[in-house]
Parts: C-alpha cells; sequence; structure tokens
C-alpha cells in the first residue's frame, strides 16, 4: 500500500488513539498478584468455626484492615477488623480474626489488594459452617482495576509509555546523530509534545490511582485523602519521583533548544557542524567555539543519560521487574529495555519529521541513526530474551497463556519492523550514493545532505508568479514598504514550494520516507502490545497459580466411580451401589449419583440409603450429603462440600427392612 499521499503526523495520531483504545480495553482483571490458598478453602463446610481467615498469595501485596471482609450469611461482617500479617519467608499470606460462636451457615470472604507491580486485585469466595445455607451478603461484581476508571488508567499508562519515546528518543537523536536538528521546528516539537504528553499522562495516573485501586468512582480522583495515601505507597512515590525528573528534564529541553541549538548555528558561533568535531565547510571555527560545543555536548549527554535513565527506572521500580525472581537483576535490565526501546523507536520518530518537514536532513544524521537503531535492537534482543524467560519459564507458556501470546505478537512485530528497518537502511546506502554525484563546487554542507534534483519547474499559480517577479521592467524594490514586504512574502513562499516539490520530487528520499513511515507504524502498534504486557499477569505466575490453586494430578477433573456390594443380612438384603462423583475435587460443585441394584443388576429401591465423608488426617466429618430420591433405584445429590484434598472415607449405609442394615466404607482420592 502507497503511503505517500498519506500525512504521517494525521497517521500516527490515528494508529495511537486506536492503539491507546485497544490497550486499554485489555482486562485489567488479569491479576499479577493471585490468590493461591485460603484457610478455610473456597466452598468449604467445616464442623466449627474458625478462628481466623487466612489467605495466601502469589507475590508480595499490600492490603489494610478493611482490604479483608468476612460477612455472616445475613450480610453483616463478622472480622474483627484488624488485618493480620501471616508472611514468613516467601509465603505472602495475611488472616483476618473471627469471634467465637458464630452460627451455622455460609460466609462471605470478600478481599481486594495491592500487587507488588501496582496493579490492584479483588476476589470473593465462600466458606460455611456446619452446613450450607442462603446468603445476603452483597460482593462487588466488578473487580478493582476495571470500568471507566480502569479504561483511562490504562490509556495514561500507553500515553506515559510514548511520552517517554518521544521525549528521550527524540533528544538523543539531536545529540547523537543530528545536532542540527536542535534547530528543526519539526524535532523541537516533536521533543516538547513528549514532554507534554508524559508529564499531563502522569499526572492523570497520579489522581487515578485512588479510584484505580479502590471504589472505581472517577469522583474520587479529588479525594485528597486518598492521593495521600497513594503518595505513601510505592507506585505513588515511583509516579512523583517521575514527576520530578520531568521537571529536570525542562531544564534539559530548554537547553537543548537553547543554547545548544544557538552554539550550532551557522551564522552564530560558528559554522553549522556535522560531526561531533565541529568542523564547519568553512573551517573558521576558532578552539574556544568548539571546546564550548564539545563541553555543551557532554553535558547535555552525561544529564540527559541521567534523566533519562531515572525516568525509566521509575516504570522498573513498580512493574512486573520489581517483583519475582531476580528483582536486583531485573530492574537493571528493565531500565536498559526501556532506553533501548526509546532510543530506537524515539529516534524512528525524529527521523520520520526530519524527512517531511525542515531542512534537508544530512546523509551522515541517517547513518549514524541506522547504527545506533541496529545497537538498539540488539540490547532489545539480549534484555528481552531475559526477561522472556524470568516472566514466561517454558515453552509451553508461550501459547497457553495471555502474557505468552502477547509476547509472539510482540516478536513478531519486531520482526517484521527489523526487515522493514532493513528497507530503510537499503536507501540510506543509496543516499550515500546520490550523494557522491554532486557537482563541482558545491558546499560539503549541501553534499551531506539528501540529494535533491537541481531544478524543478514551477507549475500554475507558482509559475504565473514568478513570471511576474522576474519579468523585464518589473521593479525590484517598490517604494511603498507594504507592497515590498508583500513581494517578500511571496518570494519566500515560492522558495518554499519549490524546495518542497524538489524533495517530493527525489525518488531516494521518497522511498526512504515510505520506509520510515512504515516503521513508524508499526511502532505505534508496538508500543500498544508493550502497555498491555505490563497489564496482564506473566505467564511464570499464571503457571504457578494453576499449579498451586489445583494441586490436582492430571486425572482430576474425572469422575471418581465407586461399586460398592453390600448385604444385610436379610431377605433380599444383597446388592450393589453404583457411586459417581464428578468432577471429584476439593472444593465445593461436586455432584454424587447414587443407584442400588439387586443381584441381577436391576434397579430397585430401598427404604433408607445415607452416605458421609469423613477425612482423618484433617478430623473433618463425617460430613453428611443430602441424597434425594430421582427415580428407582436412584439417588442424586448437587453441590457437594469436600474442604481439602486428601484420602477421604465414603461411608454408605444401606437399609432394606426395617432391622436389616449394613454400613460399607471406602477410601475416596479427592485432588
Amino acid at each position: 500500500m502507497a503511503l505517500t499521499g498519506i500525512r504521517p503526523r494525521r497517521l500516527l495520531v490515528v494508529l495511537a488513539v486506536l492503539c491507546g483504545v485497544l490497550a486499554a480495553g485489555i482486562a485489567p482483571a488479569a491479576a499479577h498478584a493471585a490468590l493461591t490458598g485460603s484457610d478455610p478453602a473456597p466452598g468449604s463446610v467445616v464442623a466449627h468455626a474458625p478462628e481466623q481467615v487466612a489467605l495466601t498469595f502469589s507475590e508480595g501485596v499490600a492490603m489494610g484492615d478493611d482490604s479483608l471482609r468476612v460477612l455472616d450469611p445475613q450480610g453483616r461482617r463478622v472480622d474483627r477488623g484488624k488485618l493480620r500479617d501471616l508472611c514468613s519467608g516467601s509465603v505472602v499470606k495475611y488472616g483476618a480474626g473471627l469471634p467465637p460462636g458464630l452460627a451455622d451457615g455460609t460466609y462471605t470472604v470478600a478481599w481486594q489488594a495491592i500487587s507488588a507491580d501496582s496493579h490492584p486485585v479483588s476476589g470473593a469466595f465462600t466458606f460455611s459452617i456446619g452446613a450450607p445455607s442462603r446468603t445476603a451478603a452483597a460482593v462487588p461484581q466488578q473487580q478493582v482495576g476495571g470500568g471507566l476508571v480502569g479504561a483511562l488508567y490504562e490509556i495514561a499508562r500507553y500515553l506515559a509509555y510514548a511520552g517517554f519515546v518521544l521525549l528521550a528518543g527524540g533528544a538523543a537523536f539531536v545529540l547523537a546523530c543530528r545536532p542540527a536538528g536542535a534547530r528543526v521546528r519539526s524535532v523541537q516539537r516533536l521533543v516538547v509534545h513528549g514532554w507534554a504528553l508524559l508529564t499531563g499522562a502522569t499526572l492523570a495516573m497520579l489522581l487515578l490511582r485512588t479510584p484505580y485501586t479502590g471504589s472505581g468512582k472517577l469522583a474520587d480522583v479529588f479525594d485528597l485523602g486518598g492521593l495521600q495515601q497513594v503518595v505513601l505507597s510505592k507506585p505513588g512515590a515511583a509516579l512523583l519521583a517521575r514527576l520530578l525528573l520531568l521537571a529536570a528534564a525542562a531544564l534539559f529541553v530548554a537547553v537543548l533548544f537553547g543554547a545548544y541549538a544557538r552554539a550550532h548555528r551557522p551564522d552564530g558561533d560558528g559554522p553549522e557542524e556535522d560531526g561531533p568535531e565541529g568542523d564547519g565547510p568553512d573551517g573558521d571555527d576558532t578552539t574556544g567555539a568548539v571546546k564550548r560545543r564539545r563541553d555543551l555536548t557532554l553535558g547535555l549527554a552525561v544529564g540527559g543519560a541521567a534523566v533519562a535513565a531515572g525516568l525509566a527506572t521509575t516504570w522498573a521500580i513498580a512493574e512486573h521487574a520489581s517483583t519475582g525472581l531476580q528483582p536486583a537483576v531485573a530492574m537493571p535490565v528493565d531500565v536498559l529495555h526501556l532506553l533501548a526501546v526509546a532510543a530506537w523507536l524515539g529516534g524512528l520518530a525524529a527521523l520520520l519529521v526530519s524527512l517531511y518537514g525542515g531542512p534537508p536532513i544530512e546523509r551522515t544524521a541517517v547513518r549514524r541513526f541506522s547504527r545506533i537503531a541496529f545497537g538498539s535492537v540488539l540490547v532489545l534482543v539480549a534484555t528481552g530474551t531475559y526477561q522472556s524467560w524470568r516472566q514466561v519459564g517454558s515453552w509451553r507458556a508461550l501459547t497457553d497463556t495471555s502474557y505468552g501470546q502477547l509476547l509472539l505478537v510482540k516478536v513478531g512485530l519486531v520482526v517484521v519492523m527489523v526487515a522493514v528497518a532493513g528497507l530503510s537502511r537499503r536507501w540510506t546506502n543509496r543516499l550515500a550514493g546520490t550523494a557522491g554525484t554532486s557537482t563541482a563546487g558545491t558546499s560539503t554542507a549541501s553534499a551531506t545532505a539528501v540529494a535533491v534534483p537541481a531544478a524543478v519547474p514551477a507549475t500554475g499559480a507558482d509559475a504565473e508568479a514568478e513570471a511576474d517577479a522576474t519579468r523585464p521592467g518589473a521593479p525590484t524594490a517598490p517604494a511603498d514598504p507594504d507592497r515590498a514586504a508583500q513581494l517578500a512574502r511571496q518570494q519566500a513562499a515560492l522558495a518554499t514550494a519549490r524546495k518542497k516539490r524538489a524533495r517530493d520530487a527525489d525518488p531516494v528520499r521518497r522511498g526512504l520516507r515510505q520506509s520510515v513511515l512504515t516503521e513508524a507504524a508499526i511502532a505505534v502498534v508496538l508500543l500498544a502490545v508493550t502497555t498491555a504486557l505490563t497489564t496482564t499477569e506473566p505467564a511464570r505466575t499464571e503457571e504457578a497459580v494453576k499449579a498451586a490453586t489445583a494441586g490436582r494430578s492430571p486425572d482430576a477433573n474425572q469422575p471418581r466411580v465407586l461399586t460398592v456390594p453390600f448385604d444385610t443380612g436379610g431377605p433380599g438384603g444383597r446388592g450393589s451401589a453404583r457411586i459417581d462423583l464428578d468432577p471429584g475435587h476439593s472444593g465445593g460443585g461436586n455432584e454424587l449419583r447414587l443407584r442400588i441394584s439387586d443381584p441381577s443388576g436391576k434397579a430397585r429401591d430401598v427404604p433408607e440409603v445415607k452416605v458421609s465423608f469423613t477425612l482423618d488426617a484433617k478430623k473433618l466429618g463425617p460430613l453428611p450429603v443430602a441424597l434425594h430420591h430421582s427415580g428407582t433405584g436412584h439417588w442424586t445429590a448437587s453441590d457437594v462440600q469436600l474442604p481439602v484434598p486428601g484420602q477421604w472415607q465414603l461411608s454408605l449405609l444401606v437399609r432394606t427392612s426395617d432391622i436389616d442394615q449394613v454400613t460399607e466404607t471406602r477410601n475416596v482420592t479427592i485432588n
């Protein structure tokens, strides 16, 4: 598809908005810290009221006294309202005490926490004392981090990444690739807009943290008490530190487009330079001017690198890198990864606006950026490989988890982008050959710029205006100052139009512009996928949570089937019972089906049949099963509760007459 007629700014804005919406649509319910266990277990039935309710998480979380609530069957809160930190070693565990003498029935546990990587998580489950009952406890249906507030927060997160890329990458492009770009208006706008975008998005995230991690109500952005609590948290402190660093970044930008730009004016302290040595076309720079430029460049490079690294660190200390395996290694690696992304994608954006506006870009600047982009890709491959190993953990997780699938999409986009970058590199090499054909007498500065045809004829109104201005007898200096100013503006407009037509007519420049624009479009989508990865539960964590919560053998979801012969000793007292327990795992949701048959295999009714479960190892039971007669010789029971996995003992009582009965027991493994 041809991209020649598309304005790059409009295209990138549209793509950025679309990708921001897509990134915001990623369900924030994908928890980064997950509940891996509880005591009592979800759906369990306990004989006596426990002393406390304890929750175990997959990673560190932040919780307050109101983060864990226990509600009785009527919906009243019954916990003591004081959270206990039960963490020991690598086990993350919190509990809430319960008063003695709680009545039988079904109790609801509602919890809410903030993951160590700044994402909110929440959930609810029930357990029963004595026997299940109806409950009137109201539990919020929407998890924290969702709804309108969640969408706005994810959009702000995406815009913050985009702003950082434009700010850090655009400034690096000026310092390392094209010092003359400090005077180009389009490059200046790009970097300044990046700073403004990052600042605005950071402020929005700071204000949205209270409703994002709490009530979910947009009006709570004005809750000053909540804002104070946010600032005291790790994510809030990271956002506040980012704002302070952005104040330093504002000073850096002012110097970059102020003193630094003036130092590289052709008619200022010295001629426009092409390299770091400051050798202009006339070679008349003084030693003092060269030294000042070198000192200014070194100072900006060191200061800018420090500010950029600090900004990247604010993500590393509050996102995935700060939790899980090897955080001391993962955080510096994450900082390098972000800086490499900014150098590549931000520099690409600066190159794009340089190709579409301002004076012709020097071929040496394009070649320098090509080398920097290549180095950035190498850093991304190295750091990305480590991050993938750390967050995924297994080949299967790449396809079985949302994080792994998004990571594959990201890798695919990077591969495509590198392939397009290869085309851009070919156009860059052609620029060198085209520039080498410049005619004798061309200045050094123009010889190193992107080649432009020597003459492009004017057409239409431009040709008529040019003919009027150059026809014999035309006044060269009108006496009327207003008329002179008008002619000067017309001549300037004509000169600008001729330059634009000349640039657009150059096939090499046009090819480079198209390939770079394609790279930038892919980069916008790539940034959206990267943002989505930060809101998705890491594959390693998801796999660990599945293993911890299941704790079951591969046949855990297979029904448990028992055939129990019996003989009550009286007339017609012989027969057999078939018991199906489906799916046969711990917790609730099990369905029990019982069939009584005579010795010939024909279904028959009996006056009484009872089933119960006992787990001696945990001193649980006997837990009776409420059977319902569903047909001749058939009984069923739904939602059979088996609180914990283990070797349970099933007791079957069958009575065939008023005095003839027998109890048979069998062991059943519950996972």
